[in-house]
């Protein structure tokens, strides 16, 4: 069935349960009207339902490819983020000084959340764009801001991030890509990382890869690594993508889920990038892009859950069983309606509490209040983890709810619970 954004349920949570109201109250925030965040709403769920949604399956069946060099991304995805980044999307809530909105967290949040039922894998894309433009805006030079936060806020550029190595998961500490300085203010980038979401697109003009290495002086562990920005095309003195840079997609992962999106394992010789925040600070910069990644990711979740939760309900609808008379459709059994309003009810919750979290953002920005940095500080791990577990556990149920239909790749219940598990 094609998914619809739950923008009436978003709506009654904004307006009727978490204090939505004391983010626009602020003058901060003061620009977003009720009339403008139903306009916004409306809008993100037209793009999601009529052009995102129709490319899921599409990016599921025909995946990201390499050729020759090239990354080849799915059919449609091209159009479809130029609908994206033209629609203001990338800089809903980035600095207008860098021609951005600056409109809350707390309305970018439902956002991601209907884009990513609509089509996770695309919606990857943005997010990690939306995570870099933040640790710029916290830790760039005022030259690498000029130069870098208009181009990714327009989508001219899209942005990744560069922890993981063969040796170095989550003991990032274990890392060794080595940055080498050149003399002339830039660094040598050297070494190899792994799991890159959206490491290369045909579609994008330049592709912005934040990356963790080491300087030669660094010392062991998490406290030696610095951070940099590492483009896949060296901008020439007018701001433009000119000579390429001395990195490249080795190989693409083949993966359970999120076909469409390119998982890239890059190489670097002796890159030329440029120091982000200060040398051997490079994991309290780089937590500014996961920290903002974290409630994305739980937002993701949510999403992939709702599309979840709409697909298996119109199967229910739909499956009829039985031959006594008056016999309906399963939507009517008992334990598939216990499984279904479990679905939605946890739906809501993380919802809500995803968009409490983003609330105590915006209000933390808004007023500095120590309290509301608390609260976001609390709440951004458990968004990220409830958000994520509901969409795995509401996946899973869909499948469960279409029974042995659910494990045949056509009914499409499996691909959600394949897509939700990266999250």
């Amino acid at each position: 069935m094609p998914y619809t954004s739950p923008v009436s349920d978003i709506r009654f949570i904004l307006d009727h349960v978490v204090p939505f109201e004391q983010v626009t109250g602020t003058e901060r925030y003061s620009e977003a009207t009720a009339d403008m965040v139903s306009a916004i709403l409306t809008e993100a769920g037209r793009l999601s339902d009529e052009v995102l949604a129709p490319l899921n399956r599409v990016g599921d069946e025909n995946p990201a490819r390499l050729e020759n060099g090239v990354v080849r991304t799915s059919p449609g995805f091209d159009e479809a983020f130029r609908a994206i980044a033209e629609g203001g999307w990338i800089g809903l809530t980035a600095d207008p000084e860098y021609g951005g909105m600056g409109l809350p967290v707390a309305l970018g949040t439902p956002i991601t959340d209907m884009m990513s039922g609509a089509c996770l894998a695309l919606q990857l894309n943005p997010l990690l764009t939306q995570g870099q433009i933040e640790a710029l805006e916290a830790h760039g030079s005022d030259a690498l801001k000029q130069l870098y936060l208009p181009k990714l806020i327009s989508g001219e550029w899209s942005g990744t991030m560069n922890l993981t190595e063969p040796q170095a998961g989550s003991d990032v500490g274990a890392l060794r890509t080595k940055a080498e300085p050149n003399g002339d203010g830039t660094y040598a980038i050297s070494g190899q990382k792994i799991f890159i979401t959206w490491g290369d697109a045909d579609f994008m003009a330049n592709v912005c890869h934040l990356v963790l290495a080491r300087l030669p002086d660094a010392a062991p562990g998490t406290k030696g690594i610095s951070l940099f920005m590492v483009p896949k095309y060296l901008p020439d003195d007018d701001g433009n993508p000119g000579e390429r840079n001395d990195l490249r997609v080795v190989s693409l992962e083949h993966k359970l889920g999120i076909h469409g999106s390119p998982t890239a394992v890059m190489e670097y010789d002796g890159a030329t990038g440029w120091l982000v925040g200060e040398e051997h600070g490079g994991m309290a910069a780089m937590f500014t892009m996961m920290n903002n990644a974290r409630l994305g990711v739980g937002a993701q979740g949510i999403g992939v859950a709702e599309a979840a939760f709409q697909h298996a309900l119109a199967y229910a609808r739909d499956r009829k069983q039985g031959k006594a008379p008056g016999t309906g459709t399963i939507v009517e059994h008992p334990d598939v309606r216990r499984m279904l309003t479990a679905m939605k009810a946890d739906i809501f919750a993380a919802r809500v509490i995803a968009y409490e979290c983003a609330v105590a953002i915006d209000m933390a920005k808004a007023t500095g209040d120590e309290t509301w940095k608390a609260q976001a500080a609390i709440l951004t791990p458990i968004a990220k983890a409830f958000g994520t577990d509901v969409g795995v556990s509401v996946a899973d149920a869909g499948v469960q709810i279409h029974g042995g239909m659910g494990f045949i790749e056509e009914t499409g219940a499996g691909q959600f619970l394949r897509d939700v598990r990266i999250t």
